[in-house]
């Protein structure tokens, strides 16, 4: 069965479209077939404090980044339509969602990638009621020049299939998989031009269930992490020769500094 890596499954497209200006807390949708429950990386370690500061945990049950001070990027089967949004609480500064060093601001408003229907376009923003200065974001990758090698992806979701949502922060690095190979795993499922993949024909190690919205990240030529991806599903999590597939940042880096630009930057 193909997941998407929220906390509480994968809602149906339809239901997404209908969901006013809430949360979508997961369940199965139409395309790219129905998910599962549960959240964290799968065959990863703990990630260290202050290791990947720009992490933003979402209290839907999904994962973001750090996108500017007032916004976060994450995935659009994480969210609702486009529009006003109080309803979600960013917690981020800490690998412990428990620390009391925690910094947790609402959400003011959110934008769901315009077409989006379940099938790619999976990013979306949520623009915080307070700016949070204090951590560094995370740039995104605006070319295809990053979108190969050796990724690191990190969240607070489930370290197996079915597992439950957990309290530290884990990261695991993957391998790209290319456009090809995983279409030949996933039967032409696979948009070339809208996802990426990553993981291993062993299988493993992978994002899973909790995890959706989270970044995938490298390093650029000067050393700095990128973000190249962004959870989005898989089929179950970590199973053999089923790698996890990702937003491709770089396809809709324009369209994201767009929507980031109308909503204050």
């Amino acid at each position: 069965m193909v997941r998407w890596r929220t906390l509480v499954g994968r809602l149906a497209a339809a239901l997404v479209a209908v969901t006013a200006g809430s949360l979508v807390v997961a369940a199965p949708a139409a395309a790219k077939p129905g998910p599962d429950v549960t959240p964290y990386v799968v065959g990863g370690t703990l990630a260290a404090q202050g290791e990947f500061p720009f992490m933003v945990r979402l209290s839907m049950g999904c994962g973001g980044s750090l996108y500017s001070p007032r916004l976060v990027l994450t995935a659009a089967h994480c969210v609702g339509r486009t529009g006003t949004n109080t309803s979600i609480t960013a917690t981020l500064g800490v690998v412990d969602l428990q620390s009391s060093s925690r910094i947790q601001v609402r959400s003011n408003y959110v934008y769901r990638a315009p077409g989006y229907n379940g099938n790619g376009k999976d990013w979306a923003l949520i623009r915080l009621a307070t700016p949070v200065t204090t951590l560094p974001t995370l740039k995104i990758a605006t070319s295809t020049a990053y979108d190969n090698g050796t990724f690191t992806v990190a969240g607070w979701g489930a370290t197996r299939e079915g597992g439950a949502q957990q309290r530290y922060l884990r990261k695991a690095t993957v391998p790209f998989v290319s456009d090809s190979t995983c279409n030949s795993y996933y039967g032409g499922q696979i948009i070339a031009s809208e996802e990426i993949c990553a993981g291993y024909a062993s299988g493993g190690i992978d994002t899973c269930q909790g995890d959706s919205g989270g970044p995938m990240f490298r390093r650029d030529a000067s050393n700095a992490w990128i973000q190249v991806g962004i959870v989005s599903w898989g089929n179950g999590c970590a199973r053999p020769s089923y790698p996890g597939v990702y937003t491709q940042v770089s396809t809709f880096a324009p369209a994201i500094a767009s929507a980031a630009a109308s909503l204050g930057g």
